[in-house]
């Protein structure tokens, strides 16, 4: 008998209880640390394995022929040819709520001039700021959703976005309603930061602190009143906001119960320690970091959040992540989908060149992109596949999932489930 009208999630949609499978090979991720490095034995590999799925969470991960047995009255959902499952991805950093494109800039920095100069030109942040500003919320939701969409089908089943190209309080709240309009146009979940801290903006008429005080005082508290977002993020950088400026925002913002992220040590180092020192849930970026912040950040809880878009888009060095690891840190791989340093966007694509780049194992590469990445995220009912969490998985046309990676991202899913419903 089917079950009445369900809710779950974004998605509306009579429910019965599924049995889905059988997968050649079922990688469940569960029971594996949060940090540190992690060997491939430590996967947990199910050969015809099956999954039970009952309003839009996992009851039973196994055997197929088992979990027929076990659930003789779920509908079963036949997998056709050999696939591998997985969790759905988790991208913990993107600003994908932006308008406009910034390929000038790509052609000035493959031309040999530095991040700097382009934006004393003109160009960087504050030409996303002027687009964005330009763009309606309307706007600004219709493309959110389907950057995400498009992140979606690729095996993305949660993303973070930030704010950031707004700089004023009109315009930072104008991209964080739009994010949450996004919401209704998308399966996938999408977890809002207000980056209103990511640079200063050119038409503020006051120094770097004053800007700082201001959204503190007027921006966060209607952000926090109409709970348009819990996390806030800043950049501390020479081309941004300093340690000491850093420090005292993030304690504010702290004590009224934001949680904490922020771009660490993206060219100079220091920002991680600032991160740490705060409490901060994540510190992303992390390029510039020497030995004292990878012992710092893999002694905390602090998550390292690694973006090798930006490595890519700017043609910089990727995080150190294999220090990091063997240092004991939980490292997170995310897409930093932006308009200017990492347009790109594919998630898979960048895990799989960071594991080469970094020698990164297959198990450190899926946990980042997954487990850990909901971690990044503090979301505890996703990223692995086990009973209770989230119904988001995605399959791959293989018998082998080593052939996921090993392909750098040419190999996509043919099916991915948001909440135990197909998306295609």
């Amino acid at each position: 008998m089917k079950k009445q009208l369900n809710v779950v999630g974004n998605l509306t949609f009579l429910y019965k209880m599924k049995l889905i499978g059988p997968f050649s090979q079922l990688i469940t991720l569960r029971g594996m640390p949060l940090k540190g490095p992690l060997a491939d034995d430590q996967l947990e590999l199910l050969y015809g394995g099956g999954i039970v799925v009952d309003i839009g969470r996992i009851v039973a991960v196994g055997r197929f022929e088992d979990l027929h047995k076990q659930y003789p009255a779920a509908e079963v959902e036949e997998v056709i040819g050999q696939q591998t499952l997985l969790p759905g991805f988790v991208d913990a950093h993107t600003h994908i709520c932006f308008a406009g494109n910034r390929a000038p800039d790509y052609a000035l920095r493959v031309a040999g001039k530095s991040y700097l100069e382009i934006a004393e030109a003109g160009g960087g942040i504050w030409d996303s700021v002027i687009q964005t500003r330009a763009a309606s919320q309307a706007a600004l939701a219709q493309q959110t959703a389907a950057r995400a969409n498009s992140a979606l089908r690729a095996g993305v089943t949660s993303m973070e976005v930030k704010s950031g190209y707004g700089l004023d309080v009109e315009n930072e709240l104008k991209m964080l309603r739009a994010i949450a309009d996004a919401r209704t146009l998308t399966p996938a979940d999408l977890f809002a930061t207000c980056l209103a801290a990511h640079i200063k903006p050119r038409d503020f008429n006051a120094n770097d602190m004053a800007y700082l005080h201001h959204v503190l005082a007027v921006l966060l508290p209607i952000v926090r009143s109409e709970g348009l977002a819990n996390r806030t993020d800043i950049f501390i950088e020479q081309t941004a906001f300093s340690q000491s400026e850093g420090r005292y925002y993030l304690q504010r913002a702290g004590q009224m119960g934001f949680e904490l992220t922020v771009h660490a040590d993206q060219f100079t180092p220091g920002g991680s320690v600032t991160a740490v020192a705060c409490g901060a849930v994540s510190a992303d970026h992390l390029e510039a970091s020497t030995p004292h912040e990878i012992k710092l950040l893999a002694e905390s809880n602090t998550v390292a959040v690694a973006l090798p878009g930006a490595s890519l888009g700017l043609g910089m060095d990727f995080v150190p992540a294999r220090k990091l690891l063997d240092a004991g840190a939980c490292l997170a791989i995310a897409s930093d989908w932006n308009p200017g340093s990492a347009p790109m966007g594919d998630l898979l694509v960048q895990g799989s060149v960071l594991s080469a780049y970094q020698k990164l194992t297959l198990a450190e590469t899926l946990a980042g992109l997954t487990f850990r990445a909901a971690y990044a995220l503090r979301l505890t009912d996703r990223g692995t596949l086990e009973n209770g969490r989230i119904a988001d998985m995605q399959a791959y046309q293989t018998a082998d999932y080593r052939d996921i990676l090993y392909h750098q991202g040419t190999l996509k899913p043919i099916q991915v489930w948001k909440y135990g419903k197909p998306i295609r």
